[in-house]
């Protein structure tokens, strides 16, 4: 038969130091389970908080020296694995240019005229409104070079679809509206709307052969009724330019259109020259 375990058999040192009661046993039990249950505890939100970071996320960027690359809050190697990037050649002094449209408010043309001037070539991330509403603004982008890529049918938060037939929904509906607007099959370049995104919409991308584009510069341009003053444009474009830039505009910007030609005047002396990002997905391949 076995024996039962007792207390008053340990040691009297031992059980007067560390079991003098049993109130006192059952306390210490108590507090030791109490701390492992915080120990666990604390674990598995920092488990969820990093599972939850990992799967959705906002596109985000923190400029530390003037004139060097920011860092994203996606490393380039783990976006890399997802055919997806922010940034260009950093060891080149090229900018990519690109332009963010969900409608058409009088400005494109201009901006058009602008980049024709220089020479540069653009990617336009539209949605299915611009297209089904501004087919011809969008075949003189393909005519003059320029690229024109998926930003999806309704611009939502595809964040939060999870959805695989959905999601395809959102690119394959821009990608027939932009067939029949120009005759021509769509690139296969993405940009989530408000640079909002998870890990499955990443894979379910890649999987549908698209490349994912966020970018490296930026600025609060788009409040059409609260627009930035030119001064207040340069502030911010000229200073964080970087090799290798990814740079987001938004051609609804009255403040972009007037002061485009000047921007890039700029860039150009400073030794810049203009990338096209058709070219950056598909090195040694030109156009859409």
């Amino acid at each position: 038969m076995r024996e039962r375990f007792s207390f008053r058999r340990l040691p009297k040192r031992l059980a007067g130091f560390s079991f003098r009661s049993r109130r006192t046993r059952a306390l210490a039990i108590c507090c030791a389970l109490f701390c492992l249950c915080g120990i666990l505890s604390a674990q598995a939100y920092r488990h969820r908080a990093a599972t939850t970071a990992a799967a959705v996320d906002n596109w985000g960027l923190s400029f530390q020296k003037e004139g060097q690359p920011p860092v994203g809050n996606a490393s380039s190697e783990y976006l890399a694995g997802f055919d997806a990037c922010y940034l260009g050649d950093t060891g080149q002094p090229v900018i990519y240019l690109t332009f963010d449209a969900g409608y058409e408010n009088g400005h494109t043309a201009k901006i058009l005229d602008t980049l024709k001037a220089h020479d540069a070539p653009a990617a336009f991330f539209l949605v299915g409104h611009y297209v089904s509403t501004q087919p011809e603004l969008v075949r003189r982008m393909v005519a003059e070079g320029h690229t024109v890529g998926n930003h999806t049918n309704t611009h939502p938060d595809m964040s939060r679809i999870a959805d695989r037939a959905a999601f395809e929904k959102e690119l394959g509906e821009l990608e027939r509206l932009f067939q029949e607007a120009t005759g021509q099959p769509m690139s296969k370049l993405y940009r989530p709307p408000q640079g909002k995104f998870s890990e499955a919409n990443l894979r379910m991308a890649k999987e549908m052969g698209y490349k994912t584009y966020f970018w490296s510069l930026a600025y609060v341009d788009w409040y059409t009724d609260n627009q930035p003053t030119h001064e207040q444009a340069f502030a911010k474009l000229i200073p964080r330019i970087h090799n290798g830039a990814i740079l987001l505009l938004h051609s609804t910007s009255s403040t972009n259109a007037e002061i485009l030609d000047e921007l890039l005047s700029r860039y150009e002396e400073m030794g810049y020259h203009f990338g096209s990002l058709q070219e950056l997905a598909n090195p040694g391949r030109a156009g859409p």
